[in-house]
């Protein structure tokens, strides 16, 4: 997929199913969606909140995976 059929497909799901997630676990986060997901299938959006950024999923199943990763730091 090139990148302008990925901002495509993303603009049609956004804002999908999100989920918080603390600041300090940025990469950790980045790592698990480049390792569990397709690139047009997640995003994320820096400083939602104080100490706090959000990624965006497609797929529900995704979101609820990735939430239960890291419980004592997303959707608090």
């Amino acid at each position: 997929m090139t990148p302008l059929e990925q901002y495509d497909h993303k603009r049609n799901w956004m804002p999908g199913y999100a989920v918080r997630l603390h600041s300090d676990l940025t990469d950790k986060g980045k790592a698990w969606c480049r390792s569990n997901a397709e690139r047009h299938e997640w995003s994320m959006t820096a400083y939602t909140n104080v100490y706090e950024h959000t990624f965006h999923f497609e797929h529900q199943d995704d979101s609820l995976i990735f939430e239960t990763v890291w419980p004592r730091f997303t959707n608090q």
